[in-house]
C-alpha cells in the first residue's frame, strides 16, 4: 500500500502570503515554475467557517493545477495530515527575490 503524500506550499502572491495544502507538488516542464495538483480543503461539514479558508476555497476549488513562479515559493513541506489553509498580509517581512526590472519602469 503506498502512503497519499500531502504537502503544504507556503507562497507570496503580490501582497498576501498563501498557505495551501496538495496532494502533488513538483518541477513544472514551465521553466521556472512549480506545479501543484490536487488542492485539499477543510469539510464543509465544520461547524466554524474560517473566512481566509473559504475564499482560498473559491479561488482554487475548481483549479486542477496551478502553476507557482519558484521565485514566490517561500516553503514546502511534506506533512502527515492536512491543516487549515490560510491566507494573511505578508506585512512587509518576505523579500521577493530579485528580478529582472519591467520595462519602462524606472527607479
Amino acid at each position: 500500500m503506498t502512503k497519499d503524500r500531502i504537502y503544504k506550499v507556503i507562497f507570496q502572491n503580490q501582497d498576501k502570503i498563501y498557505e495551501v495544502f496538495a496532494r502533488s507538488v513538483g518541477q513544472s516542464d514551465l521553466w521556472g515554475f512549480i506545479e501543484i495538483e490536487s488542492f485539499i480543503f477543510g469539510e464543509r461539514s465544520q461547524m466554524l467557517v474560517d473566512p481566509a479558508e473559504e475564499k482560498l476555497k473559491a479561488e482554487f476549488g475548481e483549479v486542477k493545477r496551478s502553476y507557482i513562479p519558484m521565485h514566490s515559493i517561500i516553503r514546502i513541506d511534506e506533512v502527515q495530515k492536512e491543516g487549515v489553509a490560510k491566507m494573511r498580509d505578508s506585512k512587509g517581512s518576505v523579500t521577493a527575490f530579485p528580478g529582472m526590472p519591467f520595462p519602462g519602469k524606472s527607479d
